[in-house]
């Protein structure tokens, strides 16, 4: 008997696993599974790809199949909700393969597609369905489907949801549903706000933690390249060639930014696209699929790809812009060494993002090693002038002006270069 068998999973749902490639149970599954089943709220805590979506899916499915029959028209039994369209997209389609040869219906409703095609579907009832706050509210207020009847919600990635902005509509989506319910939720990080969202949503959960928040997985390799702006794109195109055949993704900061660097990119011979909210949703779904197929090898995102991205084979991680809010760190990191592989996760520090440097060597609890530079000076000290008639912008600690171009100044504050043996430094 497997360990799957064990915790309570019908044998037909077990057989389905082996063939989706699951024999053992991940930690987070193995401890959440249990509870879930019996019926207690939950609030998982584990770093990104640890098999989230199986800890609360296999009990949804296990204990919506004990219905026995279809939902009634406009109703949904069990609901799940999500930061982004991309997290939806790939919690929908595992609920799929999981339910594959069962009677249960899988919906999605998210936005960047037709709304009438989602409320014609909607129409004849669903079993479990995948949601974006923004869309499910729209749907809702245009009486397309009841939460009335729904037995069981699922907030993933709720800290996210946080960093978005939909506090407000999660309050109004749980004004809907019945005090009767079962409540999972799962994250990565665990900001403060999420002690209001577990009170207002959960009733006596039982906490399951398999890692710190804010811990990235044991896999991933890191490093930080302390570099002027001006040179990043450079470094990334010589670290880039150095793994032509494997899968990278590179994190941008701004719709703009990334787009330019896919341009720059593909110029240079790498089979890049890109992903940002300018893209249609039908333009990032054949992004995706085309990374995911490895057609194309490098995939430039905004945070956008944070989360929701589940393609085992991702080997690297470039934060080529460091993110303002330091757990979207560990998020873009966590997209490679799925599933037990091994990945590299590494960093491009410029001098404005000492601030976000340390705030996410901080939040992880560590100190990321340098592959090349030194850590900058406080940029404001650049910025006052020395006593006793120097010149403007000249550095004391350094000697000579600091003045003039950015890009120079940056080149004359760089440490050892790169190759040069940096990487046994570690980041103060």
């Amino acid at each position: 008997m497997s360990d799957f068998e064990m915790m309570g999973l019908p044998a037909k749902l077990v057989e389905r696993l082996k063939k989706m490639g699951f024999e053992d149970p991940t930690p987070i599954q193995k401890q959440a599974i249990p509870h879930a089943l019996n019926g207690r709220d939950v609030m998982g805590l584990a770093q990104t790809g640890t098999g989230k979506t199986a800890a609360f899916g296999l009990p949804l499915v296990t204990r919506i199949l004990e219905f026995g029959r279809k939902p009634e028209n406009f109703t949904v039994r069990g609901l799940v909700l999500a930061p982004t369209r991309e997290l939806a997209g790939q919690i929908a389609d595992n609920l799929r393969a999981m339910t594959e040869g069962t009677p249960l219906k899988v919906g999605m409703v998210v936005g960047g597609q037709s709304i009438n095609t989602q409320i014609n579907r909607l129409e004849r009832g669903t079993d479990l369905l995948v949601a974006t706050p923004g869309r499910l509210l729209d749907l809702l207020d245009r009486r397309a489907l009841t939460l009335d009847s729904c037995s069981f919600l699922v907030l993933d990635e709720a800290d996210q949801m946080l960093d978005l902005g939909f506090i407000h509509a999660l309050r109004k989506i749980a004004a809907m549903l019945p005090a009767e319910r079962q409540t999972m939720l799962f994250s990565a990080t665990m900001p403060k706000q999420m002690n209001e969202i577990a009170n207002s949503y959960l009733n006596r959960p039982i906490r399951i933690e398999v890692s710190p928040p804010g811990k990235a997985a044991d896999k991933v390799t890191q490093e930080v390249h302390f570099i002027a702006k001006a040179e990043k794109t450079n470094l990334l195109i010589e670290l880039l060639d150095k793994h032509r055949d494997e899968r990278a993704l590179v994190f941008g900061r701004t719709k703009h930014g990334s787009e330019k660097l896919m341009k720059t990119l593909e110029k240079r011979g790498f089979a890049t696209v890109s992903i940002h909210g300018n893209k249609s949703q039908g333009q990032r779904d054949r992004a995706i699929a085309a990374f995911k197929s490895g057609q194309i090898k490098v995939l430039v995102a905004t945070d956008v790809a944070a989360r929701g991205l589940d393609i085992p084979d991702v080997k690297h991680v470039y934060n080529y812009d460091l993110p303002n809010v330091p757990d979207n760190y560990v998020h873009r990191i966590g997209r490679t060494a799925r599933a037990g592989k091994d990945g590299a996760a590494i960093a491009f520090c410029a001098p404005d993002e000492m601030d976000e440097f340390k705030a996410i060597q901080k939040t992880m609890g560590l100190r990321i090693p340098v592959a090349s530079g030194r850590p900058w000076e406080p940029m404001e000290e650049e910025a006052k002038p020395k006593r006793g008639g120097g010149r403007p912008g000249g550095n004391p600690r350094r000697g000579g002006p600091s003045g003039g171009k950015p890009g120079n100044a940056s080149r004359r504050r760089r440490g050892p270069q790169r190759g040069k043996g940096g990487g046994q430094k570690s980041a103060a």
